[in-house]
C-alpha cells in the first residue's frame, strides 16, 4: 500500500479552508464510472480553477464530508490504485492518471486523489466502464457536480484544446536545480503538509513530481513556471520583471523628490515584504476623542486589509510574460496599485467598479493555488468585495478600479482618509513655526480641547482665569487667529450653546507639543 503524502494539509481540505467545494468530492467507497467522470471533469480545468480532489472513504451529506471517515482497509486501497492505473490508460483519452496519497484520519484509512488541470486537454472518458462498445464523452465541472459537456460547453472546452496556464507550463531552460529544496520545505512547513516529515530524505525529481512542480517525461523532467516563481530565490532571471516596487512622493507625484525601493524574489516572499514595508513605513492610526461619547473614533489612513487585498490581487492575476513589475504609488491623496494586463474581458467595467466582478477563468490557476495555501488569498472572487467593504469600514472613501477597452492594466486607486487628508495640507515647515509661536497659555486650551469640544466657561476654568475679557482677549483669541481653535457653531458666535474645539492644525500642534 503507497502512503505516499500529497503537498497540502490534509485537515483544511476535509474542512474546505483552502479549497473550493466545486474543486472536491467525497465518495464513501468505490465507484469506478463516477469517480473516472470526475476525474475527467478535474482534468479538463473548464474554469481554470487548478483540478481537483477526490476523497474516497469518506460520506458526503449536503456538500460535506461525514466524519468520522467509512475509511477503507488497505487490500481496497491496493485495489482501487491499481483499476485507476487501468482506467487511466484504458477509459480515458489522452491516458490521465491522477496522483494519489493515504492518509490516516480519525483511526480510518482514507485515499486521496489529486487531479491537477491537465496539459493535454480536452479529456474525454467512456460513459460506461465496463462496455467495450461505450460511447465517449468530455465532462466538466458546474459547482459541485460533475456534467457531461454539451452545446456551448462542450465548443468551448474544445476550443481549450492544448492551452495550458502559463503558470502551469514547463520551462525548458531550466533544470530541477533551478528549484530550491530549502523553499520548499519552508514552504511545506508553513501549510501544514504531512508531505513536510518526508522532504527532506526525497529526491527532487520525486518531490517536485508530488507537488505537481514539474513535468515532463521521466527522463528528462522540467520545472514548471509555477513551482520557478515560488521556489527559485531569483525567479526574475526566468520571468524579468518579477519584482514589486513601492514609491512614495511626498511632494506629490509632480514634484521632484520620490523614494523608491524594489522587491525581488520568490512571489509568496516579496508579497508579504512588500506589505509589511508599507504597513510599518507609511500607515498611520488617528484617534479623535468626541464630547458626546465614551468611544474615541479610530482610523488609518490607508487600512491595511485593503492594501493585502490590492497587492496579492495583482501578484495572483498579472501576466507573467509581460515584462511590467507591479508598481505600487503612495502620495498625500491616495495608494495605488498598478499591474498589467487588465481583467477578463468577460468582466463589464460597471460591475468592476462596484465590486461585482466574477470571473471563474483565472490568468493563473497554480499561483492562487499556492497562494490559497499561504492563506494569502481566498480566491473566490471575493477580493474587491472585501477592498470595498474594509474602506466603508474605515470611513475612507470609495475605492477606484480603472481599465480601458483594450484590458492593458488594472489600477486600484485607495484614497486617503478624509481626517488625514486635511492633517496633510499643513507642512512640517508650517507646524514648526506655529509650534514656535504658541504661548504656554494656549497650550493649555489646545491640551484641554484635547478630551474633546469645550464652552468658554469650561475653558476658563481650567486655565484659573475668573475675568472673561482678559480670557479671550490674551487665550481663545490667540488661539482662534493662529487657526488651532474654531468655534463649532460659526454662524452663531454668541450662542449660549457654542463651544470650541481644535483644528487639524490644532490637532497636530498639540502632538509636536
Amino acid at each position: 500500500m503507497h502512503t505516499n503524502k500529497l503537498p497540502i494539509n490534509i485537515d483544511n481540505l476535509l474542512h474546505q479552508r483552502t479549497v473550493e467545494s466545486e474543486r472536491i468530492e467525497y465518495k464513501e467507497g468505490w465507484n469506478p464510472e463516477s469517480i473516472l467522470h470526475t476525474l475527467c471533469a478535474f482534468a479538463n480545468d473548464f474554469q481554470n480553477l487548478g483540478g481537483g480532489y477526490l476523497v474516497i472513504g469518506v460520506a458526503e451529506a449536503d456538500g460535506q464530508p461525514v466524519l468520522p471517515p467509512v475509511g477503507l482497509l488497505p487490500e481496497q486501497i491496493d485495489s482501487i490504485q491499481k483499476k485507476l492505473l487501468n482506467l487511466g490508460n484504458s477509459a480515458m483519452q489522452p491516458p490521465y492518471h491522477p496522483l494519489s496519497a493515504v492518509y490516516e484520519v480519525q483511526g480510518k484509512s482514507i485515499l486521496v486523489l489529486w487531479a491537477p488541470g491537465g496539459e493535454t486537454r480536452p479529456y474525454k472518458a467512456k460513459t460506461n466502464v465496463t462496455d467495450k462498445k461505450s460511447d465517449w464523452a468530455f465532462y466538466v465541472r458546474k459547482h459541485t457536480s460533475t456534467v457531461r459537456a454539451a452545446g456551448d460547453t462542450e465548443r468551448e472546452l474544445l476550443s481549450l484544446t492544448a492551452t495550458v496556464p502559463f503558470d502551469d507550463r514547463y520551462r525548458q531552460t531550466a533544470t530541477l536545480a533551478d528549484l530550491s529544496p530549502t523553499l520548499i520545505r519552508d514552504y511545506l512547513h508553513e501549510v501544514g503538509s504531512e508531505l513536510a516529515v518526508e522532504a527532506a530524505e526525497l529526491p527532487m525529481q520525486e518531490l517536485a513530481v508530488r507537488m505537481n512542480i514539474a513535468g515532463g517525461p521521466p527522463e528528462a523532467l522540467f520545472p514548471k513556471n509555477v513551482g520557478l516563481l515560488f521556489f527559485n530565490p531569483q525567479p526574475e532571471q526566468f520571468f524579468p520583471a518579477t519584482q514589486i516596487d513601492v514609491v512614495y512622493f511626498p511632494d506629490g507625484t509632480g514634484g521632484d523628490r520620490f523614494e523608491e525601493k524594489e522587491f525581488k524574489g520568490p512571489l509568496a516572499q516579496i508579497t508579504r515584504q512588500a506589505l509589511s514595508f508599507i504597513k510599518t513605513q507609511y500607515l498611520k492610526e488617528a484617534v479623535v476623542k468626541h464630547p458626546d461619547r465614551a468611544e474615541a473614533e479610530r482610523f488609518w489612513n490607508f487600512p491595511y486589509a485593503a492594501i493585502e487585498e490590492a497587492v496579492v490581487n495583482a501578484v495572483y492575476h498579472r501576466s507573467y510574460e509581460i515584462r511590467e513589475p507591479i508598481e505600487i504609488r503612495i502620495d498625500a491623496h491616495e495608494l495605488m496599485v498598478l499591474s498589467f494586463p487588465g481583467p477578463d474581458r468577460s468582466i463589464r467595467l460597471e460591475d468592476l467598479q462596484v465590486g461585482r466582478a466574477v470571473s471563474r477563468r483565472y490568468r493563473n490557476r497554480r499561483i492562487g493555488e499556492f497562494l490559497k495555501e499561504l492563506d494569502l488569498t481566498e480566491g473566490r472572487s471575493t477580493g474587491l468585495p472585501k477592498i470595498l467593504r474594509v474602506m466603508q469600514s474605515n470611513g475612507s472613501p470609495m475605492p477606484v478600479f480603472e481599465t480601458d477597452e483594450e484590458r492593458s492594466y488594472f489600477l486600484i486607486r485607495l484614497p486617503i482618509h478624509a481626517g488625514f487628508a486635511e492633517m496633510e495640507q499643513v507642512t512640517p515647515q508650517v507646524t514648526d513655526q506655529v509650534t514656535d509661536q504658541v504661548t504656554d497659555q494656549v497650550a493649555r486650551l489646545l491640551k484641554a480641547l484635547r478630551q474633546g469640544d469645550k464652552s468658554t466657561k469650561e475653558l476658563m476654568a481650567i486655565s484659573g482665569l475668573k475675568h472673561r475679557r482678559t480670557f479671550v482677549q490674551n487665550h481663545l483669541q490667540p488661539a482662534i487667529s493662529s487657526g488651532l481653535i474654531e468655534m463649532t457653531l460659526p454662524e452663531s458666535p454668541r450662542s449660549p450653546k457654542q463651544t470650541y474645539r481644535l483644528t487639524s492644525l490644532g490637532r497636530q500642534i498639540v502632538v509636536s507639543l
